[in-house]
């Protein structure tokens, strides 16, 4: 370094120094001495263009100008001056002249730390020049990143430090719609730790809750260097990833020995005095906890209060201890799947004359509970489901086939259907007379819709019928608003969302509510954010039905059985 006198009018404030800015600083502490006695510690300067600028010592510049404007004279100033290209140089040397001084302001110090980093000294380096710690030189210059409008609003006082720092964890639209929000007056902008709350949507997520590997992840992680600690970005991303891995942890468990796992609704708490301890070789299950904050407790070894009760009847020997096993189905749920299969099937009959014949030759050999003969009533508990049955393709089919048929045979208000059943001798007289006049052909088409309206919903023969005709149901029904209300089984909802998603995306969703899943198999139908999926169904509604757990409490499936068991039993005998 180089010294020597410089002119004052040939100094200014190099942009270099910390404490670079437009507004004059207070010399009065330091004027009296340089009015009487001058400068005597030296300046640092460097060569910049045809003036040279001052890195440390600008309160000095400033005295020694209103000294020369005092007295009207041309005064010199003592200056080191600093080699070319050495902006890191020129900064440290800034800061530590002025460090050692007078404490500058935050800002000031944030924006020399970024400098520091732009001329190529690493957050190391910093730290090790200034005596600080490396989580000291992240924070300033996490500070140093935010928006000019928001370290205005800190200088000025008009937000505090805790809001500023929050601010560090905005991403700069982040950043752009909180001053929004500061700058209407018709709204007001979160601070200090409801700012934080607000930045990640509510829902602060720490990544100490994870169950999975942070790689994982795919999504953004906002490091909160004042508070020491690391927020999720994406809520619904880091649940898609704690859920695999509950998921993973529940097969392991299962793997284990545990025969079943229950999964309690996010944010519910498990009372373990509501629950009895029990080994899992004597029926104790897992009970998995999942709060909102992303924390999960998996509680091992216990049964409900009932349930122990339950068992301990079975141990003694008294009768109806053991308790039944759910159904897979409500009954209003197999009733609707049972009405549809019912109302889709039949409606291929017409279709198939010869099996029409053939059936009611049966029904006049063995009988059912309906052949008098008289039409299937469709009876049902929800209003929901007669409506949806109403409005289905299967029932617009029959009716346009019953208003053909009943003209060909003279009936009027074809909207009664084909089987009456008035016993008016009369009038089946005048019915066989008309029949008799017809070709094969019409009278078996007669009889097909005859068949098809006497057809018990819910029975084998549906679906020994299905089995023969191979209805094509997935042309005549679509999963309905009816349907997903009656959907309430969290079991079979996230067995359907594996079926038309994938297994990845079942146990993505695995703790969702059952709406939330309804939602997403909904959506994969319709295609919203993905290919859509028209023809799926669900296995209760294929030509043969399938069960997502077991046959016990699927009317259609362990009808399919028995249908399925009779024809097997009856090839057999033949053979």
């Amino acid at each position: 370094m180089k010294l020597q006198h410089i002119p004052v009018e040939q100094l200014k404030v190099s942009k270099l120094n910390m404490r670079y800015e437009r507004r004059k600083p207070d010399i009065s502490d330091i004027l009296p001495s340089i009015r009487e006695r001058g400068v005597r510690q030296t300046l640092l300067v460097r060569k910049e263009g045809q003036h040279y600028g001052v890195v440390a010592g600008r309160r000095r510049l400033f005295a020694l100008k209103q000294v020369a404007k005092e007295t009207g004279k041309s005064l010199t100033a003592p200056c080191g001056v600093l080699g070319p290209g050495d902006d890191a140089e020129a900064i440290e040397d800034s800061l530590l002249e002025n460090i050692a001084r007078l404490p500058p302001g935050e800002l000031q110090q944030y924006d020399a730390f970024a400098r520091l980093v732009q001329a190529g000294k690493s957050v190391e380096d910093i730290a090790a020049t200034f005596g600080v710690t490396d989580l000291k030189v992240r924070r300033v210059l996490a500070l140093a990143n935010l928006l000019p409008d928001i370290k205005r609003l800190y200088e000025e006082d008009e937000i505090d430090a805790g809001t500023l720092r929050a601010l560090t964890l905005a991403t700069p639209d982040q950043q752009e719609s909180w001053l929004k929000l500061v700058a209407d007056p018709n709204e007001h902008a979160p601070r200090g730790e409801r700012l934080k709350a607000w930045l990640t949507g509510g829902a602060r997520i720490f990544t100490k809750a994870a169950l999975f590997d942070l790689a994982v992840y795919d999504g953004h992680i906002l490091t909160d260097l004042f508070g020491d600690s690391a927020i999720f970005a994406d809520p619904d991303l880091f649940w898609s990833c704690q859920n695999a891995a509950i998921a993973e942890r529940i097969d392991a468990y299962k793997a284990a020995g545990w025969q079943a796992v229950e999964i309690l609704e996010r944010g519910a708490y498990f009372s373990s005095w509501e629950y009895v301890k029990r080994p899992k070789t004597k029926g104790g299950r897992i009970y998995v906890e999942t709060r909102h904050d992303g924390a999960v407790t998996f509680h091992e070894g216990y049964i409900g209060q009932k349930e122990a009760q339950r068992l301990e009847r079975t141990a003694k020997g008294e009768k109806g201890a053991a308790a039944p096993e759910k159904p897979e189905m409500s009954g209003p749920l197999g009733e609707y799947v049972t009405l549809h299969r019912h109302a889709a099937i039949r409606a291929r009959l017409p279709g198939h004359p010869g099996v029409a014949l053939r059936l009611a030759v049966a029904h006049l050999l063995i009988g059912s509970a309906l052949w008098r003969i008289e039409a299937d009533p469709q009876r049902t508990r929800k209003q929901a489901t007669a409506d949806s049955l109403a409005a289905s393709e299967g029932e617009r089919l029959m009716q346009e086939e019953a208003a053909h048929v009943c003209a060909m045979i003279g009936f009027e208000n074809p909207e009664r259907g084909l089987v009456r059943q008035n016993g008016d001798g009369w009038t089946t007289a005048k019915v066989f007379a008309r029949l008799l006049e017809m070709k094969d052909s019409d009278v078996l088409r007669i009889l097909a819709l005859a068949m098809a309206e006497s057809l018990e919903a819910g029975s084998p023969m549906v679906e020994a019928l299905a089995q023969t005709i191979e209805p094509d149901l997935a042309a005549l029904w679509t999963p309905d608003e009816a349907f997903f209300d009656l959907l309430r089984d969290k079991r079979v909802i996230n067995a359907m969302v594996a079926d038309i998603a994938g297994d990845a995306a079942a146990k993505a969703c695995l703790t969702e509510t059952g709406k939330a899943q309804k939602q997403i198999i909904r959506n994969r139908i319709d295609g919203k954010g993905c290919e859509a999926s028209p023809d799926w169904r669900p296995r209760w509604m294929t030509d043969v039905p399938t069960a997502y757990l077991t046959a016990n409490g699927c009317p259609p499936v362990a009808a399919s059985e028995k249908a399925r068991s009779a024809v097997s039993e009856e090839k057999k005998a033949v053979a």
